[in-house]
């Protein structure tokens, strides 16, 4: 049942209520809280600044994994690692020196990553791949929570998954995970799941946590 990593999207969260639903996802059996964080620029929205973080720190002891839907992503890196983020994730587009932005995550002992927007091919970051240890396919296009899953993606999630066993990184998926295709996304070798409004909002999030636990490994 801990051979998947469940990832809570806090932006699905209910902000009004940060506090209690951190609390409850933590207890719940989380992996890992994944913070989107948009500049507006990069994609079509604002969201999860640096009090966001703060929060988690002040909640949860759950680490933290830092999406960066940001312009020059270099230039912030350092402010989220010492936010607390265990895995920083870039789109290389938005860096023309993407390889040397994951080797300095690397050196501040952060786990580098890179995200692949379902527009985003393979043979676009084929070279970037061995330096990373995660690797975040959107399967909605990034900015706003909610979406549904675009199932034109699942070829290239299955081609990355035999990736990630080459290479030895986590293979994520980011948008419209649910119960009924998380067995399917793991069939292809997705080992890590950013969950949002499949989990914030249930009535019950132990048992939305292993319900989908349970779904991805059977």
């Amino acid at each position: 049942m801990r051979g998947i990593s469940i990832h809570p999207s806090i932006l699905c969260a209910d902000h009004g209520h940060l506090a209690g639903e951190i609390t409850q996802m933590t207890a719940a059996g989380a992996d890992y809280f994944h913070v989107d964080v948009i500049d507006g620029g990069f994609a079509p929205n604002f969201a999860c600044g640096t009090e966001i973080f703060n929060v988690i720190k002040r909640y949860s002891h759950i680490p933290i994994d830092a999406h960066l839907m940001v312009n020059n992503p270099a230039a912030h890196i350092k402010l989220f690692r010492d936010l607390g983020a265990e895995i920083i994730t870039i789109h290389p587009e938005t860096d023309m020196q993407a390889a040397r932005t994951l080797a300095a995550i690397r050196d501040m002992g952060a786990i580098p990553g890179i995200a692949l927007n379902p527009g985003t091919s393979i043979e676009t970051v084929s070279e970037l791949l061995p330096l990373c240890g995660h690797v975040l396919a959107m399967t909605v296009n990034p900015g706003f929570g909610g979406q549904r899953f675009l199932e034109y993606t699942c070829g290239k999630i299955e081609r990355l998954g035999a990736m990630a066993r080459e290479y030895g990184f986590s293979l994520c998926v980011d948008g419209g995970v649910t119960v009924g295709n998380i067995k399917k996304l793991a069939v292809l070798g997705v080992t890590s799941f950013v969950v949002g409004s499949a989990l914030f909002g249930q009535d019950d999030y132990d048992r939305a946590i292993i319900e989908l636990r349970k779904e991805a490994c059977e």
